[in-house]
């Protein structure tokens, strides 16, 4: 495969101090939202550079224009993760890009043999596994890409974010899950 077909840029994503008040200026600024704030996301599994992790995140989900824009915060102190390859906990900045694709093995395959290798897999458990990875793409884009399948569970949260944007008319920008 000479390209990755069938995916494209859905998501930017920031490392934050404060997810709240990173997704308020973000509504205020730009008009982007409303966000949906998921706290003390746990892993089920990960792995990262080879080495087990288990890091806690949380997150603010919001619709900028025809992208979901994702504010997050690593909440413990493990330095074995994706985060803390590029920022230390007082530190913000762009951190990734996300995609979807159709088959995560291919994808990967794809990554390692273009020079971006992936460095992280994980799993979370809400329901039913959510498999996602990390690619290091900082020598070629400057960030990390982060990918995940391209599952009717993700599409639909995709779907609720975009759908909350439509009509929306600046109040309430920070919402629970």
């Amino acid at each position: 495969m000479r390209t990755l077909k069938g995916s494209g840029v859905v998501q930017v994503a920031y490392h934050v101090t404060d997810i709240r008040r990173a997704a308020a200026g973000m509504a205020a600024r730009f008009g982007a939202g409303p966000f949906f704030v998921n706290e003390n996301i746990r892993l089920t599994w990960g792995e990262h550079r080879g080495q087990p992790t288990n890091f806690v995140h949380s997150s603010a989900y919001g619709q900028w224009g025809q992208l979901m824009v994702e504010f997050f915060r690593q909440e413990d102190a493990s330095t074995n993760t994706p985060y803390r390859d590029m920022f230390a906990a007082d530190e913000e900045g762009l951190h990734h890009t996300a995609m979807m694709v159709p088959d995560m093995d291919e994808a990967f395959a794809w990554f390692e043999s273009n020079g971006m290798p992936v460095v992280t897999r994980c799993g979370l458990r809400d329901g039913h596994t959510v498999d996602f990875a990390f690619i290091d793409a900082r020598k070629t884009l400057g960030h990390m890409l982060e990918i995940y399948p391209a599952s009717d569970g993700v599409r639909g949260f995709y779907d609720m974010v975009r759908e909350a944007a439509d009509g929306w008319n600046g109040e309430d920008p920070i919402r629970a899950v």
